[in-house]
């Protein structure tokens, strides 16, 4: 038996119950990462908590991939994919295009999955089937835009910053070719596209649980979601997502290694 609507509810409201009573409110931040930052707050770890919490009490025999509280049952049909805050520099910024996201793989692969955003009280869930928004405009069904040539497309990316190498050179190539780019939007980039707002969202050095609850958004609206070489994008790293085949293709041509 699969989850229903409800019950992804359910789950990011015990989120949210955790993560907007701690925003912008000077919540303690820790540093993952030795020689670097990489920022982790209370309200990651309790709205992780929350969610197996529930996860656990209802679908025991269910995996689960989280980031702050490590993996259980990865080899399992159905396996859970949790990022409690997705963009956590812009939570302890202040600023409200972070969100959490959940993912249900089967088999490997993303089937449902949903985006909330607490502070806009924006919701995004894809069901099996199709993509719905909830939020200060009401519901609606998701479609992505058509768009067929990169000089007409919107761009987004987390931050040129993180490409390094032989990636940054692909990428500046590619960005040099849209009509217009955007950065620091994190999951509520993948969100807009869903919904039909931009065209093309690409990334690097992403893990599961940073795109396993997108994937279904987009693909269930009409949208192509890969890694660099065309491949499946589920276990993370360099990614894109595009609102139409044809700019998917013209995308991937530039960014796929010869």
């Amino acid at each position: 038996m699969l989850p229903d609507r409800s019950f992804f509810d359910r789950l990011a409201d015990a989120a949210k119950a955790e993560t907007l009573p701690r925003f912008r409110t000077g919540t303690s931040v820790v540093n993952k990462l030795e020689g670097g930052f990489d920022p982790v707050t209370e309200a990651d770890q309790s709205a992780e908590a929350a969610i197996r919490r529930l996860i656990e009490d209802s679908f025991p025999e269910h995996g689960i991939l989280g980031e702050e509280h490590g993996n259980i049952g990865l080899d399992r049909e159905h396996v859970w994919v949790i990022d409690p805050i997705d963009g956590t520099r812009a939570f302890i910024s202040g600023l409200p295009v972070w969100g959490t996201l959940i993912g249900l793989y089967r088999n490997g692969k993303a089937i449902m999955g949903l985006m909330d955003q607490p502070f806009t009280g924006e919701r995004y869930f894809a069901d099996g089937q199709k993509s719905i928004y909830r939020g200060p405009g009401g519901e609606n069904v998701l479609s992505t835009r058509a768009c067929d040539a990169l000089s007409d497309a919107v761009l987004f990316t987390t931050s040129p910053h993180l490409y390094t190498g032989e990636l940054k050179a692909r990428f500046e190539a590619l960005q040099a070719k849209v009509r217009l780019f955007r950065y620091g939007c994190d999951c509520y980039a993948f969100a807009l596209l869903a919904a039909g707002h931009v065209d093309l969202v690409v990334e690097c050095g992403l893990k599961p649980y940073d795109v396993g609850g997108l994937i279904p958004l987009i693909e269930q609206a009409g949208g192509v979601v890969t890694d660099w070489q065309g491949g499946p994008a589920e276990m993370g790293g360099e990614v894109i997502a595009a609102g139409s085949p044809e700019l998917h293709a013209q995308a991937l041509q530039m960014l796929r290694s010869r």
